[in-house]
């Protein structure tokens, strides 16, 4: 019988711890955790993961600094703002919503955050920490998704890992995060030969490929751990993720849904890479 996976629950477990340790770093250690979140244009899904982020600030008890600028702003005045925020006690950390405007250079915006307010984990030193496995913050949906297989005891030391998708977000923290773990990991990618016959060897499957439907009940072995992190809409409009779910459950022992699995995760974990910060940059002050 599958399992499905539940990221509301988690999630909200997370949360409510979060909420608790907040009240108790303000009462006690005079720290006020905070968030500055940047927003270049106006793509609809990214406001809605704006308003998503900024939602879960309120309701743990993180003051939240929205910045909304237009999509033509030049790269200085955008790389000025960050530096602002860099120098100001007030704003632990740092996010700016991706995928920005074609003109503006994605990986120089990101070495500008001050590492210590990357919530994100983006930065170059904070992904050369990830390698070694000496790190303070971890990127958001494969650190949501560790909490996730440990809060359901799945097994992780031994296992052998397919993940599908070779991103910097997802797909390269992901198998990082699994070697330190004692995993077995193979990485999957579109030039990738036999990708069904591999996917098949998996006793842990994870697809960050984008496409809807992209993983069938016949590349999943049976009994296998599936997590599937994308979020995409079908033919009819109805939101779905990578996996065929209603096939692939069948054959799965456990398995996220989307919505509701890998996707509430992602933002709590930003909560408590924010936490995180605000501990660590009181300690320096």
């Amino acid at each position: 019988m599958v399992n499905i996976i539940n990221g509301k629950d988690v999630s909200n477990n997370l949360r409510n711890n979060l909420k608790d340790k907040i009240s108790q770093l303000k009462s006690i250690n005079n720290i006020h955790p905070s968030l500055a979140v940047i927003i270049v244009g106006d793509d609809p899904a990214s406001k809605i993961y704006v308003n998503n982020k900024k939602k879960a600030c309120e309701e743990i008890g993180i003051k939240s600094h929205e910045f909304v600028l237009p999509s033509d702003i030049s790269e200085y005045k955008l790389l000025q703002l960050i530096e602002e925020l860099n120098c100001r006690d007030d704003v632990n950390g740092i996010l700016v919503q991706l995928p920005l405007p074609s003109h503006l250079n994605e990986k120089a915006i990101i070495e500008h955050i001050n590492p210590i307010k990357d919530v994100d984990a983006f930065h170059e030193i904070n992904v050369g920490k990830i390698m070694t496995g000496n790190f303070e913050f971890l990127p958001c949906t494969p650190a949501g998704i560790m909490q996730l297989l440990d809060d359901y005891n799945i097994d992780i030391a031994g296992k052998h890992c397919v993940i599908i998708g070779r991103s910097n977000i997802v797909g390269k923290p992901m198998a990082m995060l699994m070697l330190h773990r004692d995993a077995t990991v193979t990485i999957c990618h579109s030039k990738t030969q036999n990708l069904s016959e591999i996917c098949k060897t998996a006793d842990i499957l994870i697809a960050a490929v984008g496409q809807a439907n992209f993983v069938t009940a016949d590349m999943v072995k049976n009994g296998a751990v599936v997590i599937d992190v994308g979020i995409n809409r079908n033919e009819a409009g109805k939101l779905c993720g990578d996996v065929d779910f209603e096939r692939v459950k069948d054959i799965a022992s456990y398995i996220t849904p989307v919505p509701g699995g890998v996707g509430p995760m992602t933002i709590a974990i930003l909560m408590k890479n924010t936490v995180t910060a605000a501990i660590l940059q009181s300690k320096n002050n």
